[in-house]
């Protein structure tokens, strides 16, 4: 296509894609902070009920019982024992004083979130997510008309100023208002820096980059870790996640436009600003004007669309109609299996900073496992492989005992591993079947659905509470029926972005012209191995 031979004169292996892979990074480490958050600031902590006449060690007390009550004391006659330990929604009506037991424990949670209000807890990451599918949905179409990078600037300025009006509310309310604006932006934000560095690329570096995109997030999931375990006040925690974005609007603004997007929508000028910007970083001769930019665009007939496109465009013909479908329920179960494992780290019973921190190795070894079945074997490969063996381990949990709490916990931590390794080339499958007018939009209508699975998945864990291995059976179902849905999609390694509709469809029948010269070849050839027998 004219555009890879436009991009190799400018330069397609350079200091620019270097510039594009680092904003890419610092940006993917700060989004962990904001979507895996809540399994620190909606922790359960120990808690127990308040208790009235703990203000008056008297009260009730019989005329024989101790007068100088330690609150230690009154504590063990005012709240029954479950387990070795006071039961957390429950208390005694009058003071048991046949009960004088020793210790307690007594740490309150923000807003009482516990007993009967703690599904006000998964009520907020449900509300978050709500903005992560109204940010896919509007931010993504927003994005195929505006531009890449002035959405992805509004949008980290909107994770910085959400992020930070979340870390003051003053209630639940607001709270749960500022989380959903941050979930807005956050996905304005990562698909748009994805999609951004994705269309400086070369053939040969977009395995890499989607690489280098995993791994960050993944890096990104241990900060997190560790932040939270050393920065235990939940508001200082939100603020410490938030706070950053300030600088990341400045350094986003290092950005270039996407030369594509501005071709396509016959910005020829501005394209040529950003090819001659380009080309001076890498050090190249710059050689390009804007008649040889137009003369080598229309030369292989490439069409430039001034037209906004929708999500009706992604099931206008066939064609797109069963890659949209497949790639939208790929995208379902990805990120309804992910979430649902994720974000449920108390759950398993261990500690939840260690866990959050031994994500990051086990998704290192995935993901440069997908990377190489990406880069020599294809993408359809290693889509399906990743969430076919994230539906085993979901098999292996169903059978794993509840009491083998550090066998469930490592099998989680695999599955996690498997599950990120599917989101990563997710996106870079997504990116190469959509052509360049449509990209953004197939994205952004992917990531909806990965915010409708993220949302439900909260839902699923609860189901635990009526059958115990319910929702490893759903999410094994799911995992597993994406992997082998992932196999109807077209193999895209090795082959150009394309730009439009046509480009596509010429593409799919190059395929198909291969396929059948191939099965013609070797047809030819068994007949002349049976002549010569």
């Amino acid at each position: 296509m004219a555009f890879a031979d436009v991009l190799i004169s400018v330069g397609d292996c350079g200091c620019f894609q270097v510039i594009c892979f680092i904003l890419m990074i610092i940006a993917r480490l700060f989004f962990p902070g904001h979507n895996m958050l809540q399994n620190f600031t909606a922790a359960t902590p120990q808690h127990r009920c308040r208790v009235p006449w703990l203000e008056n060690a008297s009260l009730g007390a019989p005329l024989d019982s101790p007068r100088n009550l330690s609150k230690e004391n009154l504590l063990r006659i005012s709240i029954p024992w479950e387990q070795n330990s006071p039961s957390r929604c429950s208390r005694y009506v009058r003071p048991q004083w046949q009960l004088l037991l020793n210790d307690s424990a007594d740490v309150s949670d923000h807003w009482d979130l516990v007993c009967e209000v703690k599904v006000m807890k998964q009520l907020a990451q449900s509300v978050y997510m709500g903005g992560v599918l109204v940010g896919a949905v509007v931010l993504g179409s927003f994005a195929d008309r505006f531009g890449r990078r002035t959405i992805l600037l509004i949008s980290y300025l909107g994770i910085a100023a959400s992020g930070t009006g979340a870390a003051f509310a003053p209630t639940m309310s607001v709270y749960m208002v500022a989380r959903f604006f941050s979930g807005i932006f956050n996905s304005g934000a990562s698909l748009n820096i994805f999609s951004l560095g994705l269309e400086w690329m070369s053939m040969k570096n977009r395995e890499l980059y989607s690489l280098a995109s995993g791994c960050a997030y993944t890096t990104g999931q241990m900060l997190l870790a560790g932040f939270a375990y050393a920065i235990r006040d939940w508001r200082y925690l939100q603020l410490a996640v938030s706070a950053p974005f300030f600088l990341i609007v400045f350094i986003g603004m290092l950005h270039a436009e996407s030369a594509r997007w501005l071709i396509l929508k016959g910005r020829y000028d501005d394209a040529l600003k950003c090819f001659k910007r380009v080309a001076r970083i890498n050090g190249k001769r710059d050689v390009l004007n804007l008649e040889i930019l137009k003369m080598e665009l229309e030369n292989d007939n490439v069409e430039f669309s001034k037209n906004t496109n929708t999500f009706l465009d992604l099931v206008r013909t066939a064609t797109m109609r069963k890659r949209t479908f497949i790639i939208l329920f790929v995208w379902f179960a990805t990120a309804f299996s992910y979430y649902g494992l994720a974000l449920n780290l108390q759950g398993f019973k261990v500690n939840i900073y260690l866990l959050m921190a031994l994500f990051g190795p086990v998704d290192y070894i995935s993901i440069l496992a997908v990377y190489a079945t990406a880069k020599y074997i294809g993408r359809r490969v290693g889509q399906s492989g990743a969430l076919l063996l994230a539906g085993s381990i979901s098999v292996t949990l169903i059978f794993t005992p509840e009491d083998m709490v550090k066998l469930r916990a490592s099998l989680a931590v695999i599955g996690k591993g498997f599950l990120s390794a599917a989101f990563t080339i997710l996106y870079l499958f997504t990116g190469e079947v959509f052509p360049t007018v449509m990209r953004q939009t197939s994205i952004g209508a992917g990531s909806t659905m990965a915010r409708v699975g993220a949302m439900l998945a909260p839902l699923v864990i609860h189901s635990g509470d009526f059958y115990p291995v319910l929702p490893q059976i759903i999410y094994a179902v799911m995992c597993l029926s994406a992997g082998l849905a992932a196999l109807m999609l077209p193999e895209t390694r090795n082959t150009n972005l394309p730009d439009t509709v046509d480009d596509l469809l010429q593409q799919q029948k190059g395929q198909k012209s291969m396929h059948t010269m191939k099965s013609f070849s070797e047809e030819k050839e068994v007949t002349n191995n049976s002549t010569r027998v």
